[in-house]
């Protein structure tokens, strides 16, 4: 619902104060123990109570009037400098399965392109479970699933468009193709989307490169009525890095997850603590102060499922749950941003 008037927001006065008060809105899901974030929408003590004492009073209307915001017509960024995206809609059944799809599109890049921003909108929102769009440079075989191709960005319920500081951009080489893989739920409808992408372009070369990498685990499996099973993997970074932001993915199971540093000697480090996962809010974490990370940093996720009775999103707490791409399935991702040296690519940073 549009919250941008008197009007608008005073039937959903009561609602308002006892979202604030269970801190569901704005959603947030980091341990305030463990790391700062730049994007932490939070509210201050003083502000629920500015919320709450209103919604109390009967919600009355104030004096004077707000300049609302002004938005770019179908956008959360400034206006892109392109769009790319699916060439035709794709149909949608009403029900049953929908394996993932590859749409592979030409960005006709006759130079090197440096992306300070990115976002992708589905036209169907809520068909789309999520979309990765990886950048196949020119020449490179496509090949779908485990990919060395760098990831431009990811979409999924309650991501925001990404950002990158000035100075820090995403590379997208000369000739290269945007490939979007889209993982559509059907709703009980017959829809089609047509999923796009705008980009913002740096204003000058950056001094960095922002590479996205992931932690993930696919050999698990999950007994019957676990209520709080862990997951894990460690890896090792290759070369200097600076941390940027963490995306944590997991399904309807998801519960919680962790990022650690794991030091040679004493216990883990840890960066993030995402005590409540939500499947509805999958958020980025973005660092206000990055990390520099040395060559032979042990890094290390840790996701938490509950398949007990008591989650009432769990499709069926009776059943063992291992990986698998629909949403009754499961996976454990840790996705990362990392800045490291424009002039390096992510097959020269993973040799040893």
């Amino acid at each position: 619902m549009p919250l941008e008037t008197y009007r608008q927001t005073r039937p959903w006065a009561q609602a308002i104060k006892e979202q604030v008060l269970l801190k569901k809105m704005p959603p947030w899901f980091a341990d305030p123990h463990y790391g700062k974030f730049a994007n932490d929408p939070s509210l201050t003590p003083a502000e629920i109570k500015i919320l709450t004492e209103w919604a109390a009073s009967g919600a009355p209307e104030g004096a004077g009037t707000v300049t609302l915001r002004q938005w770019i017509k179908g956008w959360n960024i400034p206006q892109p400098d392109v769009v790319i995206g699916m060439e035709q809609p794709f149909p949608i059944p009403a029900s049953g399965e929908v394996a993932y799809q590859y749409f592979d599109v030409p960005t006709n890049f006759t130079e090197d392109r440096w992306v300070q921003a990115v976002e992708v909108r589905p036209s169907v929102r809520a068909a789309v479970h999520h979309v990765v769009v990886y950048i196949r440079e020119k020449d490179d075989i496509w090949i779908k699933g485990p990919t060395k191709s760098d990831i431009l960005e990811i979409y999924t319920p309650g991501t925001e468009p990404a950002v990158w500081k000035p100075g820090q951009a995403k590379k997208i080489p000369a000739g290269a193709h945007l490939v979007f893989q889209l993982h559509y739920t059907p709703t009980g409808k017959p829809v089609s989307d047509r999923t796009v992408a705008g980009l913002i372009f740096a204003k000058e070369p950056p001094k960095e490169r922002v590479l996205t990498i992931q932690l993930g685990n696919s050999g698990f499996a999950i007994p019957p009525g676990a209520a709080n099973y862990p997951v894990s993997v460690q890896g090792t970074l290759p070369h200097d890095a600076t941390l940027l932001s963490f995306f944590p993915h997991m399904h309807l199971r998801g519960a919680g997850m962790e990022y650690n540093i794991i030091p040679p000697k004493g216990p883990p480090i840890t960066l993030l603590k995402v005590d409540h996962y939500s499947f509805y809010w999958q958020l980025s974490y973005v660092l206000s102060d990055p990390l520099k990370l040395k060559a032979g940093t042990r890094l290390e996720v840790v996701g938490f499922f509950d398949n007990s009775p008591n989650n009432p999103l769990n499709p069926d707490p009776k059943k063992t749950i291992r990986y698998g791409e629909q949403s009754w399935e499961e996976m454990m991702i840790g996705f990362i941003d990392l800045a490291i040296p424009a002039d390096m690519d992510k097959v020269s940073f993973f040799i040893r």
